[in-house]
């Protein structure tokens, strides 16, 4: 086996540590800093890469980086994703959240560590907003002189969720590509043609997307309904205690049905406010489908009212533990913290399959391995899939 070099990593704003997992997953990179200011996604942190809390830190991130001498150390890699709340559609008071300027101060952490590049995640509304164009400039004025952007859907990468991640990539030394897709909606290979297509070797490659049975399929029924002391993957693999109407509520909705589902079959038990709303919310209280990725996984999966999270066959929401597979990690990753605190880690958190694509593209560009070429090759592919998947929504 060969033995490269490994390269130093910085994950701010860490959460429980879903990208450096996809870092590390690689064989490329070592952590050498961690922050995030919630105690649980620290000590998470910590029992997975740092078990005598020598490198990372809980807390506000300002007081480290305004520190007299601030204890950040040098590395080659800084990744992260700052709070996404104040640029989310969600969030109808985001024009003064001042959760907005800590990218500034992930930036800043670029400059003091001597970071040859950089790795942003975030919500998509990010790559259209004035922020971005702020970040590209600091970055340029950082020496980054190489910077890519693209939202990237986690299924494309064999993450068995259609979560959509906006990614920034930045270097110093040299041109840096976006990762390839590895799969692609089966929709979409459909409509690629059998003649000549452009970067044909790689299209006809790719594989389709993985599907939530292949995530969860092999768990059997969930037992009790707290944190079980128990090897993984049960220990997470609980329930809930629902009321007698929710379970009623549970049966009435079919194999992929939602909402409107269970009005239709007992409007008796469906809540008035969503009677009264007679369009959108298409997956709420909506059951995931065995043969296709899950929806993206939030923070409050184990509540069927607030999304497509009800599991494909049994009368009940999805578990912790098929939330964490469905997000990519690996049944032995440690999470720490009650239950709901474990949820939000779960739902914060960037899929390590997804991180760890990218973290292959940034070693490449570490070792100049990425040409002018292969960048521009790669936005084409971009582009090509991007143009069948408006063949395919027309077609539909």
């Amino acid at each position: 086996m060969t033995n490269y070099k490994k390269y130093r990593v910085i994950d701010l704003f860490c959460g429980c540590g879903g990208m450096t997992q996809g870092f590390v997953e690689t064989g490329r990179f070592e952590p050498v800093w961690a922050n995030d200011f919630n105690k649980h996604a620290i000590e998470s942190y910590r029992a997975n890469f740092d078990p005598d809390a020598e490198h990372s830190e809980f807390g506000d991130i300002i007081p480290f980086v305004d520190a007299e001498d601030p204890p950040i150390p040098k590395a080659e890699v800084v990744i992260g994703g700052p709070p996404c709340q104040g640029f989310s559609l969600l969030n109808k008071k985001r024009d003064n959240d001042p959760r907005r300027t800590l990218w500034f101060q992930f930036l800043r952490v670029a400059e003091l560590s001597h970071a040859r590049m950089i790795v942003m995640e975030n919500v998509p509304q990010l790559l259209t907003s004035d922020e971005y164009q702020e970040i590209e400039k600091i970055l340029k004025e950082l020496g980054f002189k190489y910077i890519t952007s693209r939202v990237l859907v986690a299924a494309d990468y064999g993450v068995p969720e259609t979560r959509r991640r906006a990614i920034i990539m930045a270097s110093r030394e040299g041109p840096i590509s976006l990762p390839r897709p590895t799969h692609c909606d089966p929709k979409k290979m459909k409509s690629i043609d059998l003649e000549p297509v452009l970067f044909e070797e790689h299209i006809k490659q790719l594989q389709p997307w993985c599907n939530v049975r292949s995530a969860i399929g092999d768990l059997p029924p969930p037992r009790g309904t707290e944190i079980r002391d128990e090897p993984p993957p049960l220990d997470l693999h609980f329930g809930r205690n629902p009321t007698p109407v929710s379970m009623e509520r549970y049966r009435a909705v079919p194999p992929g049905g939602n909402r409107f589902d269970l009005q239709r079959n007992r409007p008796d038990i469906t809540p008035q406010c969503w009677i009264r709303k007679k369009s959108g919310g298409t997956d709420l209280f909506g059951r995931l489908w065995w043969d296709r990725p899950s929806v993206t996984i939030r923070t409050e999966f184990f509540k069927p009212e607030k999304g497509r999270y009800l599991h494909p066959e049994q009368h009940r929401p999805i578990t912790h533990r098929e939330a964490a597979r469905i997000q990519s990690f690996p049944d032995e990753f440690i999470f720490k913290g009650s239950k709901i605190e474990v949820a939000r880690q779960i739902g914060n958190a960037v899929p390590p399959l997804l991180a760890q694509a990218v973290a292959h593209e940034v070693a490449a560009c570490l070792e100049r391995n990425t040409s002018s070429e292969y960048v521009a090759e790669t936005q084409g592919i971009f582009s090509f899939l991007s143009s069948r998947q408006m063949m395919t929504m027309t077609n539909h």
